[in-house]
């Protein structure tokens, strides 16, 4: 792992550096020090700080269809390949161990280490140091289902936080970003290793009722403790509120990192539609644009109406692949009685004629079209996926349950069926969850799913029902999660 040296990043410093030297005489004519403040010290400053310190203790089973791979890593075979594969068992524990001061003097420092440690290890945890799709494997254990749960300890976070300018805040530093719904920027939080950010960002509300934040990263440590830093993400997201719980929302990310792991994975294997290029060195710079709605309407204590509408465009940026051309919507609604929700939803990620389809890499895609992770990168021929969820709270307990119906946008090959693309639907997924508060540091939840195979996923033509046919099908999985989490 290279060195984290976050504040030596010549480009951040000088980034904050013209920051803080333009609005300087902004915030010094707004400091108005008194006498008890001149008696605040910094160790008071720790003293009333925020505690970031939580442990969590997971169970997983994996229970997956399908063919343990050809090769261990590179080109070195596997002993046991096209055997079925093992089903996958973990237990881990991950620990969050740090601190924020409160501020002093317009500053805030905070520190986070983590330490991931398996307890039971029967599972490939995708790490091998090259990819972060179905070609990653833990050489040790590539008999087993992955659960990405590498063990890990470093740095979680750790910034510097300014707050000299009336209503914003700059932060400098590695960091936790989550935007609306997670869909395009998240930290991935369901997995032990979360994915974090190196650099600057800034969070300003002295519009009435918008927010901007804005940001500039060029290192992103992601769930395999993969450190990527070539190139640079740019962040833009306004959030203006209709009400305070309805908002419109418009955002840019402008993604330069060349190479997140998903090569292979966005454009098909080998040179696949890409002029005898390789696609697992093809450019991964893109950038999305996009416009959100979302919100609930109350109409009495008892009553709302839930809705959401959003639109986004991917193409390349900078140097990225010709191919990334694709576009995103989600559109749906529902309603809540009491403590009762349901509502339906229909998102689609395009495909761009089957050569591309729109990715969301730096998402926490765990959170769409289900639980069990199928479709962690989207297939080329796209998704459309239709689902219903419904929630009940009873007490301090939440219930939680949906239904999918995922099927691509362009047809595709299904094993056995030579050059005609005769299929549309991948599969469907159910999902159900209860999550028991036990008090304010406590909570305990149980969470299952399920994903059934539909049209027999082909990633080529094949003329016969084989085991390389075969090997690319996107097959039956279950998934056990129990979960116990002390946070301070």
């Amino acid at each position: 792992m290279k060195s984290l040296n976050i504040f030596n990043q010549s480009k951040l410093a000088f980034a904050l550096g013209m920051a803080l030297a333009a609005f300087s005489y902004a915030a010094l004519a707004e400091e108005a020090v008194t006498h008890s403040e001149d008696e605040y010290t910094f160790m008071d400053s720790v003293k009333q700080g925020k505690n970031l310190t939580s442990f969590r203790l997971r169970y997983e089973h994996v229970d997956q269809d399908g063919l343990q791979p050809t090769t261990i890593v590179g080109t070195t075979p596997n002993p046991t390949a096209n055997q079925e594969l093992k089903d996958a068992e973990g237990l881990t524990l991950r620990s969050l161990i740090g601190w924020q001061t409160a501020p002093y003097k317009n500053f805030s420092f905070a520190a986070q280490l983590i330490d991931v440690t398996k307890i039971v290890d029967n599972f490939n945890d995708s790490t091998n140091n090259t990819l972060i799709n179905g070609a990653s494997n833990q050489i040790r254990t590539v008999e087993y289902a992955k659960i990405v749960d590498p063990t890990y300890t470093g740095i979680n976070q750790l910034y510097i936080d300014w707050t000299g300018i009336r209503n914003t805040k700059f932060r400098l530093g590695r960091q936790q970003v989550n935007l609306d719904n997670v869909r395009f920027i998240g930290d991935i939080g369901f997995r032990q290793v979360m994915q974090v950010f190196d650099g600057v960002s800034v969070l300003n509300k002295s519009i009435p009722d918008t927010e901007v934040f804005l940001a500039h990263f060029e290192r992103v440590r992601q769930i395999t403790t993969k450190n990527r830093d070539e190139g640079a993400l740019e962040i833009a997201n306004v959030k203006y509120r209709i009400s305070p719980t309805e908002n419109l929302i418009g955002y840019a990310y402008l993604d330069g990192f060349e190479d997140l792991g998903f090569g292979n994975a966005w454009f098909g294997a080998g040179t696949l539609n890409n002029n005898g290029k390789p696609n697992a060195s093809a450019d991964q710079s893109n950038k999305i644009l996009g416009l959100r709605l979302d919100g609930i309407h109350p109409f009495n204590p008892n009553l709302r109406a839930l809705y959401t509408a959003e639109y986004a465009k991917q193409t390349d940026y900078q140097s990225g692949d010709k191919r990334i051309d694709a576009h995103y919507y989600k559109v749906g609604g529902g309603v809540g009685i009491d403590n009762f929700t349901i509502r339906a939803d229909q998102e689609l990620l395009s495909s761009n004629d089957s050569k591309y389809a729109f990715q969301t890499p730096l998402g926490t895609n765990h959170l769409f079209q289900g639980w069990v992770d199928k479709f962690l990168a989207t297939p080329r021929q796209g998704i459309q996926d239709t689902f219903v969820t419904a929630t009940y709270k009873w007490d301090d307990i939440l219930f939680f349950a949906d239904y999918h119906v995922i099927k691509s946008d362009k047809d595709f090959y299904t094993v056995g069926s030579g050059t005609k693309t005769n299929g549309d639907k991948y599969g469907t997924e159910w999902n159900v969850a209860a999550t028991y508060n036990v008090n304010k540091n406590w909570m305990a939840k149980v969470e299952y799913g399920k994903y059934s195979e539909d049209d027999h996923y082909a990633a080529a033509a094949n003329t016969a029902n084989n085991v390389a046919g075969n090997r690319g099908r996107i097959r039956d999985t279950e998934k056990l999660w129990l979960t116990a989490m002390y946070t301070f």
